[in-house]
């Protein structure tokens, strides 16, 4: 394809979306549908990037496949609000496509993105038998959706009938596909994170970077995953206030990080615009994580600590929670230096070992007379710190 083709392509991709996007609203508006049917505009993430990187570097399969996600979800979203009424024109088909187009926009970027990214390409040819796995359980899953007999699991105010459903045992095959597709779901899924691990592992410099930039928000999303799973293994049938707190919590952090976050990610790493330094980010996650954790356990065990202690004097009253809001705001900046030169020793070495070669530098700095071992010094200071290729040194002479 033409480079002008690959441009008129994507963007005409991305148009479609935005279409959509933009109906869906108004079709809720107007059939008073689900609200959260109308957020679908948050996947404009996806169609941007992958208009820009497919438009920019047409050879680079992962602008398509952030487009084709982009347009499958508006297509689902918006087939969703229409077939809510099954007396609308049409509202069987777009039923039926609504049946198994969720496997487009999730299978497809989940399952093959962690394998081509971030030039579009496999870390080698035997790797072809993984996206074979992938190709075959987003069809299996599409068939099996596509083909089951039955009622059509959507919403709608009757109930819709599967128009290409095939019973007798071609049916019940289905069913055993279907289950077979989500085996090799998982299994490329598997292969996908090891597939980024080898990435990070091989790359240097800005390639590190990029592949980092992904591993980081995929890893930041598993977080509100795991909770979200936790906390459905935990709740019954009478959910407590807090856990449903946490529950949404967790649902929108996921979408966001998703929708949003994994967009961007994309986007910083292939465009490369303003490439920001990526252990930086680590860092500072890792230490205000930790710093929220620590001090919000501090701030529950003193407030349960204090009420026990003062009920019998205070009688109810606020002094516990005053106290304890003192106590941690104290313990803010104490607590950030100290985990910080925590998370430095233990995960940023260079950076830690950086910091103490020019604590070292300047102590003995006050006590060098002699010219040329300063530097001498310094130009082994700026060798161990910043790790240049040549390092000179040019003295004015005296006059």
């Amino acid at each position: 394809m033409s480079g002008r083709g690959a441009r008129l392509l994507a963007w005409g991709l991305f148009g479609i979306f935005v279409v959509l996007a933009a109906a869906t609203p108004v079709l809720v508006a107007i059939r008073n549908g689900h609200a959260s049917d109308a957020l679908v505009a948050l996947g404009i993430g996806f169609a941007l990037v992958g208009a820009l990187v497919a438009s920019r570097q047409p050879a680079n399969a992962v602008g398509w496949l952030l487009l084709a996600a982009a347009v499958a979800l508006g297509l689902d979203t918006f087939t969703t609000v229409y077939a809510n009424r099954s007396s609308s024109p049409g509202a069987q088909w777009a039923g039926w496509l609504n049946s198994w187009l969720l496997f487009v926009w999730l299978y497809v970027p989940a399952l093959f993105l962690p394998l081509v990214f971030p030039a579009g390409r496999l870390l080698s040819r035997r790797w072809r038998l993984v996206v074979g796995l992938g190709v075959g359980a987003v069809g299996a899953d599409i068939i099996g959706a596509a083909f089951t007999p039955g009622v059509l699991e959507i919403p709608s105010d009757r109930p819709i009938r599967n128009p290409l459903g095939i019973g007798g045992p071609v049916g019940d095959a289905l069913a055993w596909l279907s289950a077979t597709a989500e085996l090799l779901a998982a299994g490329t899924l598997v292969l996908g994170a090891l597939s980024v691990f080898l990435r990070l592992r091989r790359a240097h410099g800005r390639e590190r970077q990029q592949v980092t930039w992904f591993a980081y928000i995929c890893i930041v999303a598993l977080v509100p995953f795991v909770v979200l799973a936790l906390a459905g293994l935990v709740a019954g049938d009478d959910v407590p206030p807090w856990l449903n707190v946490v529950q949404v919590v967790a649902w929108w952090s996921l979408v966001a990080l998703l929708l949003i976050g994994l967009p961007s990610a994309i986007g910083i790493a292939i465009l490369r615009h303003r490439l920001y330094d990526i252990d930086i980010v680590i860092n500072r996650t890792l230490v205000y994580a930790t710093l929220t954790l620590t001090l919000g356990t501090a701030y529950l065990g003193s407030v349960l600590l204090l009420q026990l202690v003062l009920n019998p004097l205070t009688q109810g009253s606020d002094l516990a929670v005053a106290m304890s809001t003192l106590a941690v705001a104290a313990l803010f900046r104490p607590a950030r230096r100290r985990i910080q030169l925590l998370v430095d020793r233990r995960f940023f070495r260079r950076r830690y070992d950086a910091a103490r070669t020019l604590a070292a530098f300047g102590a003995r700095l006050r006590d060098e007379l002699d010219i040329d071992a300063l530097g001498t010094d310094l130009q082994a200071v700026v060798h161990d710190t910043m790790q240049p290729v040549h390092v000179a040194l040019w003295l004015r002479s005296p006059r």
